[in-house]
C-alpha cells in the first residue's frame, strides 16, 4: 500500500509541476489583445483589413503598414484576430493576418477564418511568427519568421509588395 501511495504522490507532483509550468508559459508568452481602430474613410477606393495580435513585434509591423497606407486612398480596419469570426472577406480588397503559432498550432480564430475563406486566399496575406520561425498552416502561402524587432523593415517591405497589387497601388 505504501508503494502505491508513493507512486501516486510522485505522479501527482509531476502533474502539478506540469500544470504550473503550463500556466506560467501561457501567462508569459500569450499574445495581448490588439486594439481595434480604423484609418481613413470606408468610402475610399481600396479597403484593407489588418487582423493581428498584440506584441511589440506585431504592433511594430501593424504601425508601419498603417503609416505606409494612411496617406493613400485606402481604408484600413485594424482588429484583433478574435474578431475574424464576423468578417466578410467580400468587404475588403486585401486581408492581412498577423498571428503567432501557439501551442504548436495557429490560433483557433485564424484557423477557422482560413478554413471558411479558402476562396479568398488570393487576396489574403499572412505573417506567422513562431519560436522556430518556420511554422505555418498547411496549404496557406504565408511569410514565416521569429518575432525579431530588427527584422521589422524586412517583413514590412515583403508585406507591402504583396498588398500593393491587391490594393491597386
Amino acid at each position: 500500500m505504501k508503494k502505491f501511495r508513493k507512486i501516486f504522490l510522485v505522479f501527482l507532483s509531476i502533474a502539478l509541476v506540469f500544470l504550473v509550468f503550463m500556466f506560467w508559459y501561457q501567462n508569459e508568452y500569450a499574445m495581448d489583445h490588439a486594439q481595434e481602430y480604423e484609418v481613413n474613410s470606408p468610402a475610399e477606393n481600396s479597403r484593407l483589413l489588418l487582423a493581428t495580435q498584440g506584441s511589440d513585434f506585431k504592433n511594430a509591423i501593424t504601425t508601419a503598414i498603417v503609416d505606409y497606407y494612411k496617406t493613400e486612398s485606402v481604408y484600413i480596419k485594424v482588429m484583433d484576430i478574435s474578431a475574424l469570426v464576423g468578417v466578410n472577406p467580400n468587404n475588403y480588397d486585401a486581408l492581412l493576418i498577423i498571428h503567432t503559432w501557439e501551442n504548436w498550432k495557429p490560433p483557433s480564430a485564424v484557423k477557422s477564418f482560413m478554413d471558411r475563406t479558402k476562396d479568398y486566399r488570393d487576396k489574403t496575406v499572412v505573417l506567422t511568427t513562431s519560436g522556430e520561425g518556420s511554422y505555418k498552416m498547411e496549404g496557406v502561402d504565408a511569410f514565416t519568421g521569429e518575432s525579431i524587432l530588427d527584422e521589422t523593415p524586412n517583413y514590412v517591405g515583403q508585406i507591402i509588395n504583396k498588398l500593393n497589387p491587391l490594393l491597386k497601388l
